[in-house]
């Protein structure tokens, strides 16, 4: 089968090649899917240039999110049967190829209202948004939340999530022209770190209280800063090291104001628990009422992922890039 095979994190180019590769077989408890789509998040990039290497290794069948038709089922799979529209969260990798092998229990089914490109849109992005929120944290009415990144695919996913729950949201920026569609879906401010100081604008919102919850992809110098603008006994929720990794004054930063700090990762979340299928649920009943919406900003073809991979990495992108493996 086609594959986009990563051969080595050094993040150049020639490194993603499309090859020819074994087929997949499912084994106990896993299901082949005959991938449609493939979504392209940062952890992607990040696994190309070695910020982010992956348990397996390398050379490795890239793509953790994908959509498509089940193919075949595994002993004791029971629910799914070979047809069925399905979008999956592929911790593994191997999203990137004619055929995957996911973990029956990691399956999301897609109702007729949910395309596929939109279904290998969402996984990762959407159910991390709904787990920030409800999962490791309690969202309710009146809460400020700072979220940094606001602009990008799950910045955009947090920023509707929390409003739907009661919150106001105030976003930041690091490129100009990535605030329109954030503030269209229901930020209340949305600051350009490279013209306005965000923990001046968080203060001021809040009547120098400071921001309920950070949530923050960013880390580093940015991370570093939110903790000025938030409020004492606050929450942050980091998801990611965009800028690089924390500071190591941790501990300095959370104890003044008695903080709690959680790094988050979706592959931790127990899949066959409530917490996940009451988080699927609701996400795939959001987007398919069309109350949350999945902004594509582009579909890129098999053999041009290496310029998907160079287009997230510009961080010109709001929304979300995803690569055609087999189509609809």
């Amino acid at each position: 089968m086609r594959a986009i095979v990563l051969k080595s994190p050094n993040g150049r180019a020639e490194d993603l090649v499309v090859a020819d590769v074994p087929e997949p077989s499912a084994g106990p408890g896993e299901v082949v899917v005959a991938v449609a789509f493939g979504g392209c998040n940062f952890a992607d990039t990040m696994m190309h240039s070695g910020t982010y290497p992956h348990p397996k290794g390398y050379p490795i069948v890239a793509g953790l999110e994908l959509s498509g038709h089940v193919a075949a089922v595994g002993p004791g799979v029971t629910g799914f049967k070979i047809g069925d529209r399905v979008a999956a969260f592929s911790e593994g990798a191997g999203g990137f190829a004619e055929r995957c092998v996911v973990p029956a229990e990691r399956l999301i089914r897609l109702p007729d209202q949910i395309g596929l490109d939109v279904g290998a849109a969402f996984p990762i992005q959407s159910l991390t948004a709904w787990n920030i929120l409800h999962t490791v944290s309690t969202t309710r009415p009146g809460q400020t939340i700072l979220v940094h990144a606001v602009g990008g695919g799950l910045g955009l996913q947090v920023t509707q999530l929390a409003v739907m729950a009661g919150a106001r949201v105030i976003g930041t920026v690091g490129t100009a022209g990535k605030e329109q569609r954030a503030l269209d879906y229901g930020a209340t401010q949305v600051v350009n770190r490279t013209q306005a100081d965000f923990v001046a604008a968080a203060l001021a919102l809040t009547g120098g209280k400071g921001v309920d919850k950070v949530v923050d992809s960013t880390g580093a110098s940015i991370l570093d800063r939110s903790f000025e603008a938030i409020r004492t006994l606050g929450h942050i929720v980091s998801v990611g090291e965009a800028e690089g990794k924390p500071y190591t004054n941790l501990w300095d930063r959370l104890v003044p104001k008695s903080l709690t700090f959680t790094r988050f990762h979706l592959g931790h979340i127990d899949f066959a628990s409530r917490q996940w299928h009451d988080g699927v649920d609701a996400v795939v009943k959001a987007i398919a009422a069309g109350t949350l919406k999945m902004p594509i900003a582009e579909i890129f073809p098999f053999e041009r992922v290496a310029d998907m991979y160079a287009r997230l990495g510009s961080r010109q992108v709001s929304g979300k890039l995803v690569l055609t493996v087999q189509g609809a």
